[in-house]
């Protein structure tokens, strides 16, 4: 666990840090084209000469960017889509429903690259993409929460004073299912940052000379065998951030578990 909680420490000052380091991640130097890991280029060079770590590090940046977009837009949304499904209820409950099942009969990533595809390229179009995709859990979530919460006594007793359903939803509801929904939101993290990789990696997320992990790996596939360290860094640094966050998420939800606890 603390090795994890250092990994997600270290890629968020990477993150935050990369921009003001002066690295050159694009600079491109011809002579050290596919130069292995030395004294000078810690990671070695791409097929451009562009220093890997340097390129390693902005393309933390660009993860955590559209983890936490990705994250926080299909967040609200899903629990308030869900919300006011379950407390609504009637008609309105029922339309959500067959529209989360909708969703659900289809591969999340393959309604991704189709939206990213009609969308175009670019970091905003990939959020926008991920994030229409990745709402239902938070709004399955939501629903069975908010469904399990509206029978309770300060509910009924906001309802029986004229309490609209809105500010119910918002300040009585809503506060009492965050704790599951930020664990979902951990997982969340780990897949939009996957996601973002294998989109970029398609050619549909961040475009050159921008850096991501993605678009790093499908730079270096085509020289694999001649510079493996081209696909090595951006993959294991992928891998890292991801395990490292779906740890720190198990360990979560089982704090969270009070069955667990008591055992």
């Amino acid at each position: 666990m603390l090795l994890a909680v250092a990994i997600l420490a270290l890629w968020l000052l990477a993150s935050l840090s990369a921009p003001w380091m002066g690295l050159q991640p694009n600079q491109i130097d011809l002579p050290r084209i596919l130069a292995p890991p030395n004294a000078q280029l810690w990671l070695g060079a791409d097929d451009l000469g562009r220093p890997v770590l340097d390129r390693v590090l902005m393309g933390a940046g660009t993860a955590l960017a559209v983890g936490l977009g990705v994250v926080l837009v299909s967040a609200i949304g899903g629990a308030l889509i869900g919300g006011f499904a379950a407390l609504g209820g009637g008609l309105w409950d029922r339309l959500m429903v067959r529209l989360i099942d909708v969703f659900l009969a289809f591969p999340g990533i393959l309604l991704a690259i189709a939206l990213a595809g009609i969308l175009g390229p670019g970091l905003g179009n990939l959020v926008i993409a991920l994030a229409a995709v990745g709402w239902v859990g938070y709004a399955r979530l939501a629903r069975a929460q908010v469904l399990s919460l509206r029978s309770r006594e300060h509910v009924l007793a906001a309802r029986a004073l004229g309490v609209g359903s809105g500010r119910i939803l918002l300040r009585h509801l809503l506060p009492l299912a965050a704790a599951p929904l930020m664990v979902e939101a951990t997982f969340g993290m780990a897949a939009a940052v996957i996601s973002e990789a294998g989109l970029s990696f398609l050619g549909l997320g961040v475009q050159p000379p921008d850096a991501s992990w993605g678009s790093m790996i499908r730079d270096g596939v085509g020289v694999l065998l001649v510079a493996p360290h081209l696909v090595l860094a951006p993959g294991i640094a992928l891998l890292l951030v991801v395990l490292a966050v779906n740890r720190v998420g198990d360990a979560w939800r089982d704090y969270l578990d009070v069955r667990s606890r008591a055992d």
